[in-house]
């Protein structure tokens, strides 16, 4: 059932209660499962759910209100599981459309994301958050709406395609669907009163909604300066001692595990350790790719990874379901199976496992035995959203070359480098002696020491800035990616200048999205052709391209999980350590652009 026929809660109740007291049928019975009560925290065996009219009617023995059109689910052996809630994500992190992730995360469990779509809107702003948006609406997946907070992510260190207002985040806040304010990133304009940040915080609680966080700072007092301007939740919480203060002062606890960031293991310990009350701690997954999606699941994988860390299966169940709906206060709707809750059902057979063999959603069954049996209607973007990739010319080798400042007659330099990590969305700050020739600074494979850049592609300016990266192995070839956390300029890093040059061409040709290249041929690519950042082919075509496009990274060199998840957070200037954006290289404790050269301020 989509949101245009989902019905509210005062349309149907008198059905509801009609149902409840024996005087109308079930249209859908869950004949004796183990329910999992995740108000209670408990498990009742040998229990029944009537479903009417979408919602939830009745609990216990339900036999008798079963008519000749009633349709029977048994249960027997299986736990009656409320769906999954993912608090916190990014639909373009997973490459698919809307309504291809719907039919992936449907399978999977999930029947209900809060999406912050604020990678389309660094591309095409309130329109593109509008396209996502209107897109969710009319599917079987609960599609909530966080509108995006930072865009840019910051106002000093990059440059995106669009710009967000106070007065974007107000109008943004009348639409229905919307639950709230998506990430509030640029926490050092939350903690020092910047007006815009302020006036978007206002705008949201003002019209009775969440505004949800971005803090990942080890900063004490600003993180209660950043509290207490209003923001109520952090995803970004990869230690046990932040996980534990940031509950200590009331906020909730967004504990992520996505396809490259891996917080659970850690973070968790709060609960299974610490012992402390998991109420207000929420289980997300921020960002996942296709071949998560395949191979691992989406929110059932994030709760099953909190009960192998020790979690009681039912609390695990809570944080990824009743908790989050609490927390963006539409628990009166969905969450929990209760009595006039939207029948959003899973049936699963082990919960250390949280592999559902039966999806309801609006009361329909949506998955059954490995098959998708609900209805996608199709959505048209407009044709100027396939056309983002605005490069002022082709780009040539020479376009990559680094100058020193210390002039032709210096033999070498030292340079500050971005330094990856693996499975984290941090990066680290890294120097290396380089060599200059002809005045230019010459990257070093032996070091691991690789030409980066980062060019404008939403104004066609030409603007180009150049910086090294290490921790990536790549001995060979370059790669490209129009999907460059958060501003989506074009990113383009290798080996030499001749192939750097190549892949960015080539990846503006196919209208944006991820490449690998070696000896002037595309290895692997992932075209990406709405916004550059989500393609328009179903999920098993996606999870092949980029399972081609992984196998190409190796080929280059690189032995990292999700390099080009990683490698599309390396222009993040709001997430320590190094960064590079559009303008240049960005040291985020700072908060300022610095030479890429040491010793040259």
């Amino acid at each position: 059932m989509c949101a245009s026929r989902r019905k509210k809660l005062p349309e149907v109740s008198r059905v509801l209660a009609e149902v409840a007291t024996g005087s109308r049928k079930a249209d859908l019975i869950i004949l004796d499962g183990t329910l999992v009560n995740v108000y209670t925290g408990k498990l009742q065996p040998h229990t029944d759910v009537a479903i009417a009219a979408g919602r939830i009617a009745y609990i216990g023995s339900a036999a008798h209100l079963a008519g000749p059109d009633t349709i029977l689910v048994h249960a027997k052996g299986r736990y009656i599981v409320p769906g999954l809630l993912d608090g916190h994500m990014h639909v373009e992190s997973t490459m698919l459309s809307v309504t291809e992730f719907a039919k992936a995360a449907l399978a999977k469990g999930t029947t209900g994301v809060f999406m912050d779509p604020h990678e389309i809107a660094n591309v095409f702003g309130s329109e593109g958050v509008r396209w996502m948006h209107e897109e969710g609406q009319q599917l079987p997946l609960k599609v909530y709406t966080t509108f995006p907070s930072c865009v840019p992510s910051t106002d000093d260190l990059e440059d995106a395609g669009a710009c967000l207002h106070v007065s974007d985040i107000e109008e943004g806040m009348t639409w229905e669907g919307v639950a709230g304010l998506g990430e509030v990133m640029n926490f050092p304009g939350v903690v020092h009163g910047d007006p815009k940040m302020a006036g978007e915080i206002a705008a949201t609680i003002n019209a009775g909604k969440t505004v949800t966080g971005h803090f990942p700072s080890d900063s004490d007092s600003e993180l209660q300066a950043y509290i207490a301007s209003g923001v109520s939740s952090c995803h970004e919480t990869v230690t046990r001692e932040q996980g534990l203060r940031k509950l200590e002062l009331g906020m909730y606890l967004m504990v992520r595990e996505g396809s490259a960031w891996h917080d659970v293991k850690e973070v968790i310990k709060v609960v299974t350790e610490d012992g402390a009350d998991s109420a207000q701690v929420l289980l997300i997954t921020d960002d996942v790719y296709p071949q998560t999606l395949i191979e691992k699941g989406h929110m059932n994988h994030v709760v099953r990874r909190a009960i192998k860390e020790g979690v009681d299966p039912v609390k695990a169940i809570q944080m990824g379901s009743i908790n989050t709906a609490r927390y963006f206060r539409v628990d009166g709707d969905v969450g929990g199976i209760a009595p006039g809750k939207c029948a959003d059902v899973l049936l699963i057979g082990d919960l250390g496992r949280m592999e559902p063999s039966t999806v309801i959603a609006d009361g329909e069954i949506v998955w059954e035995d490995g098959e998708l049996r609900a209805g996608f209607p199709v959505y048209e973007y407009p044709a100027h959203a396939r056309d983002s990739v605005r490069l002022a010319r082709p780009l040539v080798p020479g376009d990559f070359a680094v100058p020193s400042t210390l002039g032709a007659a210096s033999s070498g330099t030292a340079v500050r480098v971005i330094r990856a990590i693996e499975n984290s969305a941090r990066t680290g700050r890294g120097t290396a002696r380089l060599e200059v020739a002809g005045g230019y600074i010459q990257p070093s494979v032996e070091q691991d020491v690789l030409t980066l850049a980062c060019i404008d592609r939403h104004h066609g300016s030409g603007q180009i800035s150049l910086a090294f990266a290490q921790g990536f192995g790549l001995k060979r070839g370059a790669v490209a990616s129009t999907v460059a956390h958060d501003s989506h300029n074009l990113l383009v890093m290798g080996a030499s200048h001749e192939e750097m040059a190549f892949a960015a061409n080539e990846l503006a040709k196919l209208g944006g999205g991820m490449i690998a290249v070696l000896d002037g041929q595309v290895l692997a690519a992932v075209p990406m052709v709405i916004a550059g950042l989500m393609s328009d082919q179903p999920l098993p075509t996606v999870a092949r391209q980029v399972q081609e496009l992984e196998q190409a990274w190796k080929t280059l060199g690189c032995t990292l999980n999700a390099p080009f998840m990683t490698f599309s957070l390396i222009a993040l200037p709001v997430i320590p350590e190094l960064r590079i954006t559009n303008r240049g290289l960005a040291d985020v404790d700072q908060f300022r652009i610095v030479p890429l050269e040491l010793g040259t301020e």
